[in-house]
């Protein structure tokens, strides 16, 4: 910032910062000492409505940059020659806490990245998890609800945390993930991201692919112990920001390697589970990891509010060649996530300088609103007009999907090995002895909580369904807890 006079907000120097104006000496304040006002209504003012879910956040900028070649599956020009490099910044964040939650928590960890492309924005917003709770944003709402403080209690209860999984068998396989030992990252740094989604790649040829989108971190995982993050919390509420923070101020940038799994369109209907089911992952026996890029955080935001707090993300922002897919889930956040931003923010929001489009620029008919900066000048804000404005492409982004049936409240279609428990039984068995103690320890602490009895025994039962050893150790250790 140039030094200079201090001054008000309409630039205007200012005398005296340290003694407001007052009716002689002692005596009560004016209401003409406009700089005492502007502050103290300024300051008022200073927080926006924090996120209601992934408030507590960090980012950071970087570079992608493409290291394989995928024309053959997209056509989006980010993605277009080897070594092309396209900034971007990723927000990680916690999804239950408030904003002045510790990041030492067990919970989600969200992995929202924005590239800014040079045909606009594209936001893939996931978490370090290659799953989810539910398959339909239906249940969002109420899931979120049994994750925040009580409306009676004020406080995060086990009832309402296991009455909804319990009776929401689909969450077992993310029930799974989360009190296993990846659970509770070490940082940041230290902990893969997903787009979790299946998403729809398009070529020139308009041939349609489905995708999952995995960052496998450079770092290592290093995750925490209950115990361990019991301490950091308490002694350091910002340790993973901090860690994110400082290893970029000292060079140590954090790297992910990119990955993608890929599906001919043509083999979604006969795969033997529904593909955009994100209560489940694609085994890579079946769609292996095919490496294409590298991921490199290496620049801290100047200010937190502005860069982080006032970033926005949205599943909805694609670029031509990327779409969505039949996720009931993603379908529900193409809507939900600007809606929050619209509200949070304002309706101007993607035009601040950590949202808008750093490679090219936002041409639209879009006018005034609050904090709207007058870009667009005496530019005619119709289309079609005959001045000269921007125009359709006629070119959609991505490819249309083929639907039939009559409309109404459907369930998720179901294909044969459907199911919610086997790929939560799967990845318990896949887990060595000391895990699976962990695992079973973490989660009875979380259920000898619940105060009914009736919760936890069809809490437990949902993983005796998954593994008959999971929930009769399971089973077991509440017991004993629960004495």
């Amino acid at each position: 910032m140039t030094q200079g006079p201090l001054t008000t907000e309409a630039g205007a120097p200012v005398a005296d910062n340290q003694n407001s104006e007052t009716a002689g000496v002692g005596g009560p304040v004016l209401v003409q000492d406009q700089l005492l006002l502007e502050k103290l209504a300024h300051f008022n003012r200073e927080r926006i409505p924090e996120r209601v879910v992934h408030a507590r956040g960090a980012g950071a900028y970087g570079t992608f940059t493409v290291t394989a070649d995928v024309t053959r599956y997209t056509r989006a020009k980010f993605l277009s020659e080897v070594g092309k490099e396209t900034e971007v910044f990723l927000r990680f964040s916690t999804v239950a806490g408030n904003l002045g939650a510790p990041d030492a928590v067990r919970d989600p960890r969200g992995f929202a990245l924005k590239f800014y492309t040079e045909e606009g924005n594209y936001d893939l917003v996931g978490n370090n998890t290659p799953v989810f709770f539910i398959r339909d944003a239906i249940k969002f709402p109420d899931f979120i609800h049994t994750q925040k403080r009580d409306p009676y209690t004020g406080s995060q209860e086990a009832d309402n945390v296991f009455d909804f999984w319990g009776l929401s068998p689909e969450s077992t396989h993310q029930v799974t993930w989360l009190f296993g030992d990846r659970g509770i990252p070490a940082s940041y740094r230290h902990m893969d991201g997903f787009g979790s989604h299946t998403f729809q790649w398009n070529n020139e040829a308009g041939e349609v692919f489905w995708v999952k989108y995995h960052f496998k971190t450079d770092q290592g995982i290093k995750n925490l112990t209950a115990e361990e993050a019991e301490i950091l919390a308490g002694k350091d509420p910002d340790s993973h920001q901090r860690d994110l923070r400082e290893s970029i101020e000292r060079g140590d940038f954090p790297s992910w390697t990119v990955y993608v799994q890929v599906m001919p369109a043509a083999e979604a209907a006969t795969y033997r589970f529904n593909p955009f089911d994100l209560t489940k992952v694609w085994p890579h026996a079946d769609y292996p990891l095919i490496e294409f890029g590298k991921l490199e955080l290496n620049r801290n935001p100047e200010n937190i509010f502005a860069e982080v707090e006032q970033s926005i993300f949205s599943p909805a922002h694609f670029v031509p060649g990327i779409g969505p897919s039949p996720d009931k889930m993603l379908q529900g956040r193409l809507f939900g996530y600007g809606d929050a931003h619209r509200y949070r923010v304002g309706i101007n929001a993607d035009q601040l300088p950590v949202n808008r489009p750093h490679a090219t620029e936002a041409r639209t008919h879009s006018r005034d609103g609050y904090l709207y900066d007058g870009r667009h000048k005496g530019a005619k804000n119709y289309e079609p007009n005959s001045f000269g404005g921007p125009t359709e492409t006629g070119r959609p982004l991505w490819q249309p999907i083929a639907v039939t049936g009559v409309t109404g409240e459907t369930v998720t279609p179901v294909h044969t090995e459907d199911n919610d428990f086997v790929q939560a039984g799967n990845l318990y068995r896949l887990m060595t002895e000391e895990e699976k103690e962990r695992l079973v320890k973490n989660l009875a602490n979380a259920i000898s909580g619940v105060t009914r009895d009736e919760i936890a025994a069809r809490a437990i039962n949902n993983f005796r369904q998954a593994d008959e050893d999971f929930g009769k150790r399971l089973e077991a250790a509440v017991q004993a807890l629960r004495g």
